[in-house]
């Protein structure tokens, strides 16, 4: 015999689609504007990685984390992964 739903459970779990579903969506537009930054890098033969503007971004993003109470090492490691995709993106613009 199955129990049945627990309904404090299924607004949770809604509530957590509903953030993932989002968190998918700002991630799309993110890299859509971020491979427009890659053509035009491509285009003006400028480096595809910018690692002070990187340190900046991890820096301003460490300490919006923890104004939010959420961990700066876990935030630097989804950036860190997201600034590398995007490099990476980068640079195969320039061997298209």
């Amino acid at each position: 015999m199955t129990a049945p739903p627990d309904p404090v459970l299924a607004s949770y779990r809604k509530s957590i689609d509903n953030f993932d579903a989002a968190l998918i969506h700002i991630l799309a537009e993110r890299f859509r504007i971020t491979q427009a930054v890659g053509e035009y890098k491509a285009k003006a033969a400028l480096p595809p990685a910018d690692p002070s503007r990187e340190a900046e971004q991890i820096a301003r993003l460490r300490a919006l984390a923890e104004e939010a109470n959420l961990d700066p090492e876990f935030s630097e490691k989804f950036i860190r992964f997201v600034i590398d995709e995007v490099i990476r993106h980068h640079e195969s613009a320039r061997s298209t």
